[in-house]
């Protein structure tokens, strides 16, 4: 007797197409809001009966619900069908040295709630349950059951190395070295947890609604307390080997001391020229002392005369390190985000693309940040939505 074996459906298969049409469907029902049968019809290319069938499958699947009629055309109204909200809910994460701001979101990208938990003198060792108590606050405060999130994405100012696991780039997050704390996080929060360095969640943020939308090419520098870069290469992150591709603070700039132990906490680099102590720095050696960096640029702006020396200067420092980034990668667009560049506005801007350009042979385009809000948190919703939908829209 001859054993068989199940083979695998061959591509082009009525079960694949099925998936695939349903998918577009989705896809297009996400982004154009309500849709009717004859619009999906229209807008996927298949047939009434076809997109009949669709819509009946993803209603009994919970993945679609009717929500109202058109109306005001000629005929009889049409039934109107959207994505359920309720088909899965998410979680964002924004972890920084001071405090944990948490989003849940349903799988439409609608916020549902917001939670912000003051961390700084916290000990360490609490690190884990104090994420999950954060996370666990917003769920119930978003109307959900324990266990109703799908995924979680976590943004923190270091990279996670992709053969060890440990957080690297990170000595100011105390708690957060652990091998297995992403292991711990997903036991304690309940639902699978990922760790994605900050900038690169405010790239992706900026990519999906924000100063890079539709661009495949471009760098998002950071600047705030700390020195950070993200840069996306024909659409996608890039990390590195190691995960830390953009952890530019250290980057040796002319105008800086060169750090040579870049294992200790250390003065130098690009950080050195850049960063909020820095900015503070500037802006007394032209009498323009503030609190913080943010309330020292807006003093700036404000000042005539002195205020921009400071602005120049600052935006000259600001081209210097873009220019080394700028030479390697070759990016359509820049981005600049984080507090500094947001407090100096378009002022800010115009100086470093004019600068930029005296520095550079490539020009990209000098873009602000357009998102409002943490663009890490919304970053993270981005990434934790992608995954909850890659597995929400293909299981049913």
């Amino acid at each position: 007797m001859t054993k068989t074996t199940a083979k695998a459906p061959l591509a082009g298969t009525p079960s694949l197409l099925r998936a695939i049409n349903d998918r577009a469907a989705l896809e297009l029902l996400l982004e154009n809001g309500p849709l009717s049968r004859t619009q999906i019809g229209t807008l996927t290319g298949l047939s009434k009966p076809t997109a009949s069938q669709l819509l009946a499958r993803l209603e009994a699947a919970g993945l679609v619900l009717p929500v109202g009629t058109t109306a005001g055309g000629p005929g009889p109204n049409a039934q109107l069908y959207q994505v359920n909200p309720a088909a899965g809910h998410v979680a964002g994460v924004d972890v920084t040295a001071t405090g944990i701001r948490v989003a849940v979101a349903d799988i439409t990208g609608g916020t549902l709630a917001e939670h912000v938990v003051p961390v700084k003198g916290a000990p360490a060792a609490g690190t884990v349950p104090r994420v999950a108590a954060a996370v666990a606050d917003t769920v119930r405060a978003a109307g959900l059951d324990d266990g109703a999130l799908h995924t979680v994405v976590i943004g923190v100012s270091g990279a996670p190395d992709p053969v060890t696991g440990k957080l690297r780039y990170a000595s100011h997050l105390a708690g957060w070295h652990s091998p297995t704390l992403v292991e711990e996080l997903t036991e304690e929060i309940g639902a699978p947890v990922s760790i994605e360095n900050d900038v690169n969640l405010a790239a992706v943020a900026e990519q999906a609604s924000g100063a890079a939308r539709g661009s495949e090419d471009f760098v998002l520098l950071w600047a705030g307390a700390g020195i950070g870069a993200a840069i996306v290469i024909a659409g996608r992150l890039h990390r590195g080997f190691t995960g830390g591709a953009g952890e530019v603070g250290y980057m040796p700039v002319p105008g800086s001391p060169v750090v040579r132990d870049v294992r200790r906490r250390n003065f130098g680099g690009f950080q050195d020229l850049v960063g909020a102590a820095a900015v503070r720095a500037l802006a007394r050696e032209h009498g323009l002392g503030a609190p913080t960096a943010e309330e020292t640029i807006a003093k700036a702006l404000a000042t005539p005369g002195a205020g921009e020396e400071f602005l120049r200067e600052l935006a000259g420092r600001i081209a210097v390190g873009l220019a080394v980034i700028v030479a390697v990668v070759d990016p359509e667009l820049v981005v600049l985000s984080g507090g500094v560049p947001s407090a100096g506005g378009e002022r800010l801007r115009a100086l470093v693309q004019e600068e930029l350009a005296r520095l550079s042979i490539a020009r990209p385009e000098v873009r602000s940040s357009a998102l409002s809000g943490s663009p890490v948190l919304l970053g993270a919703l981005q990434r934790a939505l992608a995954t909850a939908r890659e597995a929400v829209f293909s299981t049913h």
